[in-house]
């Protein structure tokens, strides 16, 4: 008798595959899509809830649901590679996110939805881990950054919204890694000033 085989893990070709195919509307792509990025998608929702308040009406599964929806549904989306994918996914949580909180008046009544600047990964050396910002707050400061290079803010975004690596935000950008972390050096500092107000 023999042994099921392992199911393999998908690579990063079989989901750019897919991506494409899903770009072509071949029929029956999105539904092979979804058990490929699910998990990586549910354990990035999951990293960012965990900041979030007690009670918070937004669960994890349903911020990837409803992200996914809104990635698959998109018309002339052009996915270049899985980076790539994984970065605009950060982007449209990070949407569903700040929409989520300003439509339950977060903000004004319960102090935001808060994640630590550790959290974040704004913190330095020396940050209290349980020190807090609001979402709401840190989308205004992003939006600020984004008026002043566009690039910056792109590169918080992947990597803070997308859990995105260094030389993963360079491919994405197209640019180096040297300059990714120049980008993500000044970001940082600049967040942090307006954060602290």
């Amino acid at each position: 008798m023999s042994t099921p085989a392992t199911p393999t893990p998908p690579t990063s070709h079989d989901v750019t595959r897919l991506l494409h195919a899903l770009q072509k509307g071949e029929e029956g792509a999105a539904d092979r899509l979804i058990p490929l990025v699910y998990a990586e998608l549910h354990d990035l929702a999951a990293h960012y809830m965990r900041g979030e308040r007690d009670g918070h009406t937004l669960q994890p599964t349903a911020l990837v649901n409803e992200a996914y929806l809104r990635l698959v549904d998109s018309r002339g989306s052009s996915w270049q590679d899985r980076a790539h994918f994984y970065g605009v996914a950060a982007q449209a949580m990070r949407r569903i996110l700040v929409d989520h909180a300003r439509r339950k008046g977060a903000a004004k009544r319960e102090g935001g939805q808060r994640v630590t600047l550790e959290e974040a990964g704004l913190g330095t050396q020396g940050d209290e881990a349980g020190r807090a910002l609001d979402l709401v707050a840190l989308d205004v400061a992003l939006e600020k950054l984004a008026a002043i290079e566009g690039r910056y803010a792109r590169v918080v975004e992947l990597r803070f919204f997308g859990g995105l690596e260094i030389e993963q935000i360079a491919e994405v950008m197209g640019t180096s890694p040297a300059t990714v972390k120049r980008d993500w050096t000044f970001a940082k500092a600049f967040l942090q000033r307006e954060l602290d107000g």
